[in-house]
């Protein structure tokens, strides 16, 4: 008996064996597969971003102000979809692009812009959220006085980082309206924290210089 017991325990363990191997391959597969997803989506969109800002723009005498991405007039923030621009932190060698919104799909592709917000290029306060497993994790090496660059296909606008804190998920308050043309950029904290993290990390940078306009590709 104790014979039979004991193989039906090994045959027992070695389904178990199987079954866990065969969940790992699977779970290897499907990072690869969000992985590779995610590295396809940035590059299509880059690439998108680049053809627009190599695209040729109005002659010198023409005095218009550059087209930012701007509302349509009642049509709110969250009513739009689409390709917003691409942050960069050049000290960190960080580039990611930014789509409009922040659902789940947004979020596992890209930066998403926060709805509600202003968009670049209006006044007020620009709120852009990441994970911080993925776009955002580079978030904890930023420090005060470092500069994030915001190109959209309207011209490419510079920040300098004032404050980095650390609230509660509720409080919006960082988000709220400004008068002064602000960059605030929100993610989950702590970064090594598994599962939900309970707060998030606060980057909020300043405007340091006006819209600049892309090269025009018009002689």
């Amino acid at each position: 008996m104790k014979l039979v017991a004991t193989n039906r325990i090994l045959r027992t363990l070695k389904w178990a064996q199987r079954a866990l191997f065969a969940c790992a391959v699977l779970l290897l597969g499907y990072c690869g597969f969000a992985l590779a997803d995610t590295w396809i989506f940035q590059r299509r969109e880059a690439m998108d971003l680049d053809r627009m800002l190599s695209e040729p723009r109005s002659p010198a005498g023409n005095t218009a102000q550059p087209e930012f991405h701007t509302r349509q007039k009642g049509v709110p923030a969250a009513a739009m979809h689409g390709l917003i621009g691409r942050i960069e932190i050049p000290r960190l060698r960080f580039s990611a692009v930014v789509v409009e919104g922040i659902d789940s799909t947004n979020l596992r592709h890209a930066v998403g812009h926060i709805p509600g917000t202003a968009l670049p290029g209006e006044p007020g306060n620009v709120g852009l959220a990441g994970h911080r497993d993925t776009f955002f994790r580079t978030l904890k090496n930023l420090g005060t006085g470092d500069e994030i660059q915001f190109s959209t296909p309207g011209g490419s606008i510079k920040y300098v980082v004032e404050s980095l804190i650390i609230v509660e998920p509720d409080n919006v308050g960082v988000l709220a309206p400004s008068s002064e043309n602000l960059l605030t950029l929100v993610t989950c904290y702590p970064f090594s924290y598994i599962g939900a993290a309970p707060r998030r990390w606060i980057v909020r940078a300043r405007q340091v210089s006006p819209p600049s306009v892309p090269p025009s590709g018009v002689e």
